[in-house]
């Protein structure tokens, strides 16, 4: 199990900016056909995508899309977390000096820094549930701030849950979809309406925080959300 752990996390290195797609489809196959522990790899995967930039909105629809809802959420919140609270730490050590360097003379992150002062485990939540913030910067960015590491962990795994929902959800829909052209499953139409009204329900919940969010943020922090 471990080398093949290593060898995912080296196809994920390797993959620096998804150039080889089918590469990568090859690697999440396998990783679903590990089961549980494909789960767990997942997971890992997640922490490796934070720290090297890489969008973590692919991975987490292919959570839903192999493991489901429960499973793809389990892995996703797992792994976006820990991936976080690893590029926070780098930002707050070795990687103190390139940070301050990436965010220097970003309007933004200076608002963002003076709000962290007064309140940081509020703004961090903000930050987390609006997505006029870049993810994978943020979190080393927060590593250059006063916020203690506390309130950064719980505000980023409470902050991330909405949208990782979405799209896990929208991830399994898609293998419910594929599932049903291919011929495997024949759904109800009563599963079918229960399914597209969930997805609907979650999209529509996740946009209306997000813009509440959105407008909490401006008005804590004096930012412009375009």
């Amino acid at each position: 199990m471990l080398f093949v752990l290593s060898a995912v996390v080296i196809a994920l290195i390797v993959g620096r900016h998804w150039l080889d797609r089918a590469a990568l489809a090859a690697v999440l196959s396998h990783v679903q056909s590990l089961g549980n522990w494909g789960v767990a790899i997942l997971s890992v995967l997640y922490v490796f995508a934070c720290i090297l930039f890489l969008p973590g909105s692919i991975l987490t629809l292919a959570a839903g899309f192999l493991f489901g809802l429960v499973k793809g959420y389990a892995a996703v919140a797992v792994g976006s977390v820990l991936g976080a609270s690893a590029a926070f730490w780098i930002g707050r050590t070795a990687g103190r000096d390139w940070v301050r360097r990436k965010v220097e003379g970003s309007a933004k992150f200076a608002a963002i820094d003076r709000a962290v002062a007064r309140s940081g485990f509020k703004i961090v939540l903000l930050t987390r549930l609006s997505p006029a913030f870049p993810f994978n910067l943020l979190n080393f960015a927060y590593g250059v701030t006063g916020v203690t590491f506390r309130d950064y962990f719980w505000a980023s795994a409470l902050g991330m849950a909405p949208g990782s929902v979405m799209y896990v959800y929208i991830g399994s829909a898609m293998k419910n979809l594929a599932d049903v052209f291919s011929g495997s499953t024949a759904p109800t139409a009563l599963q079918n309406g229960m399914y597209a009204l969930g997805l609907a329900a979650t999209i529509a919940v996740t946009v209306v925080v997000t813009k509440i969010a959105r407008r909490a943020l401006n008005e804590a922090a004096g930012l412009t959300a375009n």
